[in-house]
């Protein structure tokens, strides 16, 4: 039972790419914030310092509520 989910033969490659398209839209703004705290980092390392902040939360709050909603839905 465990080899037929496992290796699944038939055409999953639709679900790859949905898959890696809905990781990009998930971690989008945390990268946004980063690239523009990365610009703003010699000008006004204050708000530089706090878009990191922001992005690190981000990321921190979305991945523990998607990965614990994967492992206990």
């Amino acid at each position: 039972m465990a080899n037929i989910l496992l290796f699944n033969q038939g055409n999953a490659n639709g679900y790859l790419i949905l898959a890696i398209v809905v990781i990009l839209l998930l971690l989008s703004p945390a990268i946004v914030l980063c690239i523009i705290g990365l610009v703003l980092r010699k000008k006004k390392p204050k708000t530089s310092k706090t878009l990191f902040i922001i992005a690190g939360v981000y990321l921190l709050i979305g991945l523990g509520i998607c990965g614990g909603a994967t492992l206990f839905g």
